[in-house]
């Protein structure tokens, strides 16, 4: 992701045709070294396509994925499934808060975890 994201910083810069020194380049000025069989198969696949097309394409393709959850079935036994997970959530909390209070004995730092 992060070659795709440098090359598009680069067509965002101006320049319409990224070469492998120029994503190269945006990845080592924050740190990142790069993988140069990556940075190759990034620029080769996107090389003469229009990145606006390319977005444009992308998002037809993922809104007509469907996104949403499925919907509670009856109002009764979601009640139930809510009163039943509330109990697990209370235990946890309290599990939470024993773990908290052993970690202010070394004051967060375990030296051997």
């Amino acid at each position: 992701m992060r070659y795709v994201a440098a090359y598009l910083l680069a067509v965002l810069g101006g320049n319409a045709a990224p070469t492998n020194a120029d994503i190269e380049k945006i990845l080592s000025s924050v740190g990142i070294e790069a993988d140069a069989t990556r940075v190759s198969k990034v620029v080769s696949e996107l090389k003469d396509k229009s990145i606006e097309e390319l977005i444009a394409s992308g998002r037809e393709k993922l809104s007509s994925m469907p996104s949403g959850g499925g919907a509670a079935a009856a109002g009764a036994p979601a009640a139930a499934g809510a009163a039943a997970a509330a109990a697990p959530a209370a235990e946890k909390k309290e599990e939470k808060k024993e773990e908290s209070e052993s970690e202010d004995d070394d004051m967060g730092f375990g030296l051997f975890e």
